[in-house]
């Protein structure tokens, strides 16, 4: 459903984290947005808490198509440089895990890159348009450091690359996304040891030389080596968005260094700022305590859908744990527990429900009860403040009081209006949200289910008439392991689900 022209006349605001305020958004180019959001580092499955920023710029992304641009929206898929504990020394994270498991660094990387997509998908996120990765951008990435060194914010110090932070600083300000001071940062820096390449603690690797034992390894004019993690955003960004774009996305722990380290590094190489607008999505909390592996507080997708943890009393549709993402504002802390997800499934059924009695709703000659035209206006105005989720969803439960009037006979509705109201509805909850609604899914799973155990059951008639015996008690008792059993009478036979 696409926006009347009196709604997508109102401007779109999004709080940018490099100004700390909401700006009135304008594209580079008309009509077209270019969108950057940092993907997985894929060497372990995907965790919540990266689901949360995905899932939100998804709902981004979602809506900026239905305000009507065209979007390009790139995501990538980090799979080498990305070391431990995010530093410029250590193991690389994905040949880490290769070493662990005896397995190649690729066969690492397919699996978590399936497991990603496998739990998007279940969570009904859109690919991107987009999702290039760090290995298959090497050469671009050696041509980079070679501009930024030929610029003179890069040194070569044996047979690594490292930018040079203080030199940058001379003429730029980095620290300007994060809020950081140079002098502050150096001050409480301790001092390099006598074995660092490095000229300052503050520079970081774009070139990092190999060390005999690595096994992801590249030729460069400088070493055999791997990039660092900080510049495959810039290569890939500018490559396929440009020198300049849109909107550059992340989660709040990537703020610094690693986006900071992109700025310094687009404005190094092209001399001017990357990304006109930046934004962040907050973190994710267990019980009201932060999630972390080492402490045992924390929770992955399939726990969560299969409901096999020791947090919740029960598994939880991912349409409704997306739902219960959407009722929080993606810059906002978000916490889990089994109550919140409880109450927001039956705020998520109560909405499905009255999307279904839409359809069924009585035509009368007046709307009252609703100004239809006003309603859809605020959910507009919800969406185009920084895309505030939780005031729209409180708004689309305005709209479900006001069926749920309808039906008992306390409003009424024309049917201009009955149209305005139903496509806004499936609009902003299936198109914006990205939400799905379970009953359907469910009655059409079972439609399908039945279709094929009548069909088993009458290839099994079939047999019996053949006196082929054999095949009719094996499709009986195969049935019986998976929980369907079949009951035969007089009238027939009928099945029934254990």
């Amino acid at each position: 459903m696409a926006p009347s022209p009196m709604y997508k006349n109102q401007e779109l605001k999004i709080y940018n984290s490099i100004s700390g305020q909401k700006e009135t958004f304008k594209s580079i180019t008309e009509g077209n947005i270019g969108m950057y959001v940092c993907g997985p580092t894929v060497y372990s499955n995907v965790h919540l808490g990266n689901c949360r920023t995905f899932i939100s710029f998804d709902m981004v992304f979602r809506y900026l198509k239905h305000l009507g641009y065209k979007v390009r929206y790139v995501r990538n898929i980090t799979d080498a440089g990305h070391l431990e504990n995010d530093a410029d020394d250590g193991e690389d994270k994905v040949a880490k895990k290769a070493r662990l498991e005896q397995l190649e660094p690729m066969e690492i990387v397919q699996r978590y890159t399936l497991d990603f997509h496998n739990v998007m998908s279940k969570f009904n996120a859109l690919p991107p348009s987009i999702e290039p990765t760090a290995t298959g951008h090497i050469v671009e990435q050696i041509e980079i450091i070679k501009t930024i060194i030929d610029n003179g914010f890069a040194y070569i110090s044996n047979g690594s690359v490292y930018f040079d932070v203080k030199k940058f600083n001379e003429t730029n300000n980095y620290g300007k996304l994060s809020g950081r001071n140079l002098e502050d940062m150096i001050a409480n820096t301790r001092e390099l040891t006598a074995q660092s390449d490095k000229k300052n603690p503050q520079d970081f690797a774009l070139w990092k030389k190999a060390e005999p034992q690595h096994i992801m390894r590249w030729p460069s004019p400088w070493s055999d080596g791997f990039p660092g993690w900080h510049l495959e955003c810039t290569v890939m960004s500018t490559k396929y968005l440009g020198e300049q774009f849109d909107i550059h996305g992340g989660g709040m722990d990537l703020k610094f260094p690693h986006h900071e380290c992109e700025i310094a590094q687009g404005e190094a190489a092209c001399g001017k700022t990357p990304v006109n607008y930046w934004m962040h999505a907050n973190m994710l909390t267990l019980n009201g305590k932060k999630m972390s592996k080492s402490t045992g507080n924390t929770i992955s997708p399939a726990e969560l859908f299969t409901g096999n943890n020791n947090f919740l009393d029960k598994p939880f549709d991912p349409s409704i744990v997306r739902f219960f993402m959407m009722q929080a504002h993606y810059r906002s802390i978000l916490d889990f527990s089994n109550e919140a997800l409880e109450a927001s499934e039956k705020g998520f059924l109560k909405l499905m429900e009255a999307i279904q009695t839409v359809e069924r709703l009585q035509i009368s000659k007046e709307t009252e009860g609703l100004d239809v035209n006003q309603w859809i206006s605020e959910c507009y105005e919800a969406m185009n403040d920084d895309f505030n989720t939780p005031i729209l969803i409180a708004k689309l439960f305005e709209a479900v009081k006001f069926i749920n009037n309808i039906k008992e006979q306390k409003a009424s509705i024309n049917d201009v209006d009955l149209i305005l109201l139903r496509n806004t509805l499936d609009g902003f909850v299936f198109n914006v949200l990205g939400l799905v609604n379970i009953n359907e899914v469910a009655s059409n799973t079972s439609d399908k289910l039945s279709g094929a155990v009548e069909l088993l059951i009458k290839l099994r008639a079939e047999a019996r008439a053949n006196k082929d015996f054999a095949t009719s008690d094996k499709i009986r008792d195969e049935l019986l392991e998976i929980g369907i059993q079949l009951k035969d009478s007089r009238e027939g036979t009928t099945f029934s689900l254990n």
